[in-house]
């Protein structure tokens, strides 16, 4: 090697020097493809030393797919149809790890026999930082959140799909104009102090403002603004992420709406929760109590109620509606600024994450009308026991129904008015000076024909009640309780009728919006899953994607031991674990199978999904199943959800089958496993399986769920739920 160096001519000498100098890989081979000089540079590269390469094949450093596209393109050199090719290929170095580089072949026909000059440029760096700025590039423009960039004098440079979708201008009418475009101009000194906190290097967290699309349309907005920084830290731009919270501002307004309608109610209400503490009460309770906000909010029922009232009359009832049932029941309590009144109670359960957790109190004071029956009741006896020897009688009743307390009227036998109470003016009555000597039926001409049909029996003698019983009449819809008895004349014959009718309209009105907020509550935990689930997709799963890449960017520093690279390796597999996990509960949380597919197919994928995840096998059928309505196909989807995960959690079964039909009107979901099963109890017994929750789900959308299990004999849960029938509807599969 000596002697050889001593013989070469200066142009051979500048050759072998530029070669060993260069920076670039380079290798001679032969046309088999083997190795017979390489550069310093090329061992450094692969980190095999000369010798140990000059018993390689050119493919061996490469993975299977890129070893195939080099040597198809080296077959087509030997062969003469080319003379040079250049790609982009993947080597695997000496200590397995893998890197870029970007091969250049040129084939040497002046040289006999021909050889071939391969040079490598190791394009690792350039690779990682173009997959980093195209995952970057993917999560911005999949993002459903508005991102763009500007400049510091608040000019446009980007502007992603999701700001195009918000905010209805197309990216080539953003970029170039001023932020000012989407803002208010009552904002406009807002805007200004945003710009100039971001100038000074501050940044701007989640500020909830307003802005304006091409259209006009104001949206509520929750901004985070950050300054973009050179390398010497100065800033030299902005970039910021709008997040459309429209629908919660709605949604807080109509819970500021409903609290506002519970604190004019004349009823008494409360929100009460699992451990006995008032959570809320209105200013008629604590009017009624004598007592200030501070002294019952957070503090528990046996401290503000009669300790004895509290554990033998409401408790009970209270633990009753915990486990989902509507309870209503009467009750006497002393207050110290009314005394002792009479109260109609209806408790309703609210539905939290994990059943019910906690109770709407509803407390209608009903003593007017308890004790013009128990006067009434006492005058009819009176009369009776007297006879024909109190020829006043039918004036004495007349002069009671005037006086009473409560809405009455007494009618003959023609169903005539003798006479009427002010209370049942004021409530039925509204602007009718004269009623007496009229017909009732005249003055309600669309009296319900069930209604005349209780009027005839009551004129034979007998006594009907009714606690709740709607009436549309023509100014709208009303709800009255009431009692029809006949009254007698001395002689001992019936003389005509009483009606006591108490108006609940508004009591029921304010059960409606207790339901309501109940439903609302789902609704809002829907909205809530969906946003978290977004929220997990977009933004936590994507930065772990990101994090992977910063982490495997730890091999490029200029030592290398191979435990450091080895651990990296670890690093990024686990972070990408990570992320596909929180991507499967994004799935849990917000299937886009469903809102994709359909009812029927997104159930299907989500079946098979969770199949894969869990290990089981889920056999799915469904036949002749209609388009339904969105309430209904997103009850029966969050019942299969939970049906499976018990099934999954508890059974022990591998095999499950889900059956989905159309049957008379009403839709079937049956989930049926062969597992360990359980003793059925009463459902405030089983709320560890969420079945108050999906008894509470099924409710809300006039269904009925049957659960029939035995110990090591399975579990069956079949859900019924009606729906209006339309054969011009489209199947969902």
């Amino acid at each position: 090697m000596h002697e050889a160096a001593q013989t070469r001519t200066p142009d051979t000498q500048l050759f072998h020097d530029v070669f060993n100098a260069s920076p670039i890989g380079i290798a001679v081979e032969n046309l088999d493809g083997h190795p017979l000089f390489v550069n310093a540079a090329f061992c450094s590269f692969l980190g095999f030393s000369e010798e140990e390469l000059r018993h390689k094949h050119c493919v061996d450093f490469s993975p299977p797919e890129d070893a195939e596209k080099d040597w198809a393109l080296f077959q087509q050199l030997r062969a003469g149809s080319i003379d040079h090719y250049q790609l982009e290929k993947r080597y695997f170095r000496k200590d397995g790890s893998l890197v870029w580089g970007s091969l250049r072949i040129s084939l040497l026909r002046s040289h006999q026999p021909p050889l071939v000059l391969a040079m490598v440029e190791d394009i690792t760096e350039k690779k990682r930082a173009d997959e980093a700025r195209f995952r970057h590039t993917a999560i911005v423009e999949s993002s459903e959140d508005a991102i763009a960039s500007a400049t510091l004098d608040g000019t446009i440079l980007s502007w992603n799909l999701g700001a195009q979708r918000m905010f209805e201008y197309a990216e080539s009418e953003a970029v170039g104009k001023s932020v000012t475009l989407i803002v208010p101009p009552e904002l406009a000194d807002e805007e200004n102090k945003i710009i100039e906190t971001l100038k000074a290097g501050g940044r701007i967290n989640q500020l909830e403002t307003v802005r304006v699309t091409k259209t006009g349309k104001r949206i509520n907005v929750s901004l985070t603004i950050s300054p973009i920084k050179d390398a010497s830290g100065r800033t030299i731009a902005i970039s910021g992420i709008a997040r459309d919270i429209t629908e919660r501002k709605m949604a807080e307004h109509r819970l500021r709406d409903y609290e506002e309608a519970v604190e004019g109610a004349e009823d008494l209400i409360g929100i009460i929760d699992r451990q006995y503490r008032y959570l809320l009460v209105n200013r008629q309770y604590l009017k009624m109590h004598n007592v200030t906000r501070e002294q019952v909010v957070g503090h528990f029922l046996s401290e503000v109620l009669n300790k004895e009232v509290f554990e033998t009359a409401v408790k009970p009832k209270l633990d009753e509606c915990f486990q989902g049932k509507v309870v209503r029941f009467e009750i006497k309590y002393s207050y110290p600024t009314v005394g002792e009144r009479d109260f109609l109670v209806s408790y309703f359960p609210i539905q939290g994450v994990n059943g019910v957790d906690r109770v709407a109190a509803i407390l209608h004071d009903i003593t007017d009308r308890k004790r013009a029956e128990e006067a009434l009741l006492e005058m009819n006896r009176t009369l009776e026991a007297q006879g024909s020897s109190l020829r006043s009688g039918q004036e004495l009743l007349s002069v009671f129904v005037k006086n009473v307390p409560a809405a009455v009227a007494m009618l003959d036998r023609d169903m005539r008015y003798l006479q009427v109470s002010d209370r049942w003016c004021s409530d039925y009555l509204s602007g009718r000076a004269q009623v007496v000597g009229r017909s009732h039926y005249e003055i309600f001409p669309d009296l319900p024909e069930r209604w005349k049909e209780v009027h005839r029996r009551a004129l034979a003698g007998e006594t009907l009640r009714a606690d709740e019983d709607r009436w549309d009449g023509q100014d709208g819809t009303h709800w009255a309780r009431w009692e029809v008895r006949p009254w007698k004349t001395p002689e001992g014959t019936v003389g005509g009728i009483l009606i006591l009718a108490e108006d609940i309209t508004r009591r029921k009105q304010m059960e409606q919006a207790l339901s309501d907020m109940n439903r609302r509550l789902i609704e809002s935990q829907e909205q809530e899953r969906a946003r978290i689930g977004r929220e997990l997709h977009d933004d936590i799963a994507q930065r772990l994607a990101l994090l992977a890449i910063e982490i495997g960017q730890v091999q490029d520093c200029s030592e290398k031991p191979s435990e450091v690279r080895k651990l990296t390796h670890e690093l990024v597999e686990r972070t990408k674990e990570i992320s596909s996990d929180i991507q499967s509960l994004s799935h849990e949380l917000h299937s886009s199978a469903f809102e994709l597919l359909g009812f029927e197919a997104g159930m299907r994928s989500w079946c098979r999904e969770f199949a894969e995840r869990q290990k089981l096998q889920i056999a799915f059928q469904s036949h002749n199943v209609p388009q339904l309505p969105r309430e209904i196909s997103l009850c029966l989807f969050r019942i299969l959800q939970e049906a499976l995960q018990n099934a999954a959690k508890h059974s022990g079964a591998k095999q499950i089958e889900v059956k989905l039909v159309e049957n008379t009107g009403e839709v079937r979901l049956t989930v049926s496993d062969s597992g360990k099963g359980f003793e059925v109890k009463a459902p405030g017994q089983s709320r560890g399986l969420g079945l108050t929750s999906m008894q509470e789900r099924v409710r809300l959308v006039n269904g009925t769920i049957e659960i029939q299990s035995k110990l090591m004999r399975g579990t069956t849960i079949l859900v019924r739920v009606p729906f209006k029938s339309d054969h011009t509807a489209p199947r969902s599969a």
